[in-house]
C-alpha cells in the first residue's frame, strides 16, 4: 500500500453515522466498482467504490460490504466479503487481504470470503424489510455501460419483490459532505504532493518543451512521494488550447511568449486535490498578461473569504460573478453601461467567464453535492475563477481547495501562486 491507511476509528465511526441516518430493520449492501476492461485481455487500473472505501477503508477488488443493524444475529450485524486467495492467484496478481488484515483495516470482525455472499445475503434479507443499495447518482454522470451496483439493485429487486428498496446516495452525501478531521488530514497531504510536483513544474518549464513532458512531471512527483497518481485527467494547456475548458490532449509545444495553464492534482489515499496555476513559458508574464493575472488572482482572493457557513455554490457563484464583471470592467473589455444593457439576455461575463466557480471535493474531485446545499464547517470546496481571452490566445485560471469556516481555510496556501513569486521560482 502506497499510503499511510487511515485510522480504524475513522471508518468504524462512519459506519455509527450511517446506521443513525437509516429505518429500522434495513440492510445496507456496497460493492466495489467494476473492474473496467480496457482491451484485449487488460483491464484499467482499479479504483475503489467511494461509499464502500468511506464505510471500510477495504481498497481490493471483488469486495462487498453488508450492514444489517438489526439482525438478531450480532455476527451479521457487520460483514466483510473479500478475495479468497490461494498460491495461483498470489503468483499472477500477489498478496490479498487475510481475514484478519480486512478486520485490521475496516474494524469490521465478521470476514468471508466473496463466494460466500449469495449464500449469506438470503440470511440478512429475511430479517430485513428495507434494502439500501449505493448507486452512482452524480447528476453530471451518464454512463455508457450498467454499473455493477445498477446491475445488482435490478437483480435483487426481482428476486425479493416484497422488500422496500431505498437509495442510499442521499444518505452518504449527508454523511461524506462535511469532512472528519482524518480526512481533511489526507486532503491536506494530497495538497502537499500537488504543491511539490507545481514546484517541479516551475523548474522545469522553459520554451520548447511539450505539454506532455510537464505532465510527466507531475506524475513522476506524485507517484515519488506516495500518490495513486493524478486525481483526474490533468489540463496541461499551453496558448490558445487554454481557452478549451477540458483540454486534456496535451500535445502542443509550449512557445516563448504564452501562458500555461495546469489543472491538475495528486489523489492521495483515494482524496483528490484540485489545483490550477497558470504560469509564463519563458519565466517571466508579459506587462498584459500579468495586468490580466493579477485582476483574477484579487477576485479569488476576494471570492475565497466568501466561502463560510450558510452560503451555497450558486449563491457564491453568482457573488464572484459579480467580483468577475467589475475585474473585466477594469480591464476595458466592455463598459459598466455595456454589462447593464445586456445583463438579463446575454451577460457580457460570460464570453471571458463560463463554467462554474466551485465544486465540493474528497473521495471523488467532484465529490458530493449540489449547487443548493447550504456550506457548513468542514466542507471542502475549490475556489476557481478563470479568464479566457481566446482573441489573445490567453487563458488564465487559479484554484485553490477551501475548508468552509467563518473565516476560511486554503489547503493549497503554500502553492505558489502570486506573479511575482512564480517569476522568481522560475528564474532561481
Amino acid at each position: 500500500m502506497r499510503y499511510q491507511k487511515l485510522p480504524v476509528s475513522f471508518f468504524q465511526r462512519n459506519r455509527q453515522k450511517l446506521r443513525e441516518n437509516i429505518k429500522e430493520n434495513s440492510l445496507i449492501i456496497l460493492l466495489s466498482n467494476n473492474e473496467m476492461h480496457r482491451n484485449g485481455d487488460q483491464d484499467f487500473a482499479f479504483r475503489q467504490n467511494s461509499d464502500l472505501f468511506y464505510l471500510s477503508g477495504l481498497d481490493q477488488e471483488k469486495t462487498i460490504v453488508t450492514l444489517c443493524p438489526d439482525h438478531p444475529d450480532k455476527k451479521l450485524r457487520e460483514i466483510a466479503f473479500v478475495i479468497q486467495t490461494n498460491e495461483k492467484l498470489e503468483t499472477w496478481q500477489g498478496h490479498k487481504y487475510t481475514p484478519q488484515e480486512a478486520t485490521e483495516i475496516s474494524g469490521i470482525e465478521n470476514i468471508k470470503w466473496t463466494d460466500e455472499f449469495e449464500e449469506t445475503l438470503a440470511m440478512l434479507m429475511y430479517h430485513a424489510s428495507n434494502v439500501y443499495i449505493n448507486t452512482n447518482e452524480q447528476q453530471k454522470y451518464i454512463p455508457d455501460v450498467v454499473t455493477k451496483q445498477v446491475e445488482f439493485a435490478n437483480k435483487l429487486r426481482e428476486k425479493y419483490p416484497m422488500h422496500n428498496f431505498e437509495r442510499l446516495a442521499p444518505v452518504m452525501k449527508k454523511l461524506r459532505m462535511v469532512k472528519e478531521p482524518e480526512e481533511l488530514n489526507t486532503m491536506q497531504e494530497a495538497c502537499n504532493i500537488t504543491q511539490l510536483a507545481f514546484e517541479k513544474v516551475l523548474e522545469y518549464v522553459t520554451p520548447g518543451v511539450y505539454e506532455f513532458e510537464v505532465e510527466a512531471e507531475m506524475t513522476r512527483e506524485f507517484i515519488r512521494h506516495g500518490a495513486t497518481g493524478h486525481a483526474y485527467e490533468p489540463i496541461v494547456a499551453s496558448g490558445a488550447s487554454a481557452c478549451v475548458l477540458h483540454y486534456v490532449d496535451n500535445d502542443k509545444k509550449c512557445k516563448d511568449g504564452d501562458l500555461l495553464l495546469m489543472d491538475f492534482g495528486a489523489e492521495y489515499a483515494n482524496y483528490a486535490a484540485d489545483c490550477s496555476r497558470t504560469i509564463p513559458v519563458n519565466g517571466k508574464y508579459t506587462e498584459t498578461q500579468k495586468t490580466y493575472y493579477n485582476e483574477l488572482l484579487n477576485v479569488q482572493k476576494e471570492a475565497i473569504k466568501l466561502m463560510q457557513p450558510g452560503t451555497t455554490i450558486r449563491e457564491f457563484h453568482n457573488k464572484v460573478v459579480k467580483l468577475i464583471e467589475q475585474a473585466h470592467i477594469r480591464l476595458g473589455l466592455y463598459t459598466q453601461d455595456e454589462a447593464d444593457q445586456n445583463r438579463d439576455t446575454d451577460p457580457l461575463y460570460f464570453k471571458y467567464y463560463m463554467h462554474g466557480t466551485s465544486h465540493y471535493i474528497g473521495l471523488d474531485v467532484h465529490d458530493v453535492g449540489g449547487k443548493d446545499d447550504v456550506f457548513e464547517k468542514g466542507m471542502v470546496l475549490t475556489c476557481e475563477p478563470g479568464l479566457y481571452l481566446k482573441d489573445e490566445g490567453i487563458g488564465i485560471r487559479i484554484e485553490d481547495n477551501i475548508m468552509v469556516d467563518d473565516t476560511p481555510f486554503n489547503l493549497m496556501r503554500d502553492i505558489p501562486k502570486e506573479a511575482d513569486e512564480i517569476e522568481k521560482m522560475m528564474n532561481g
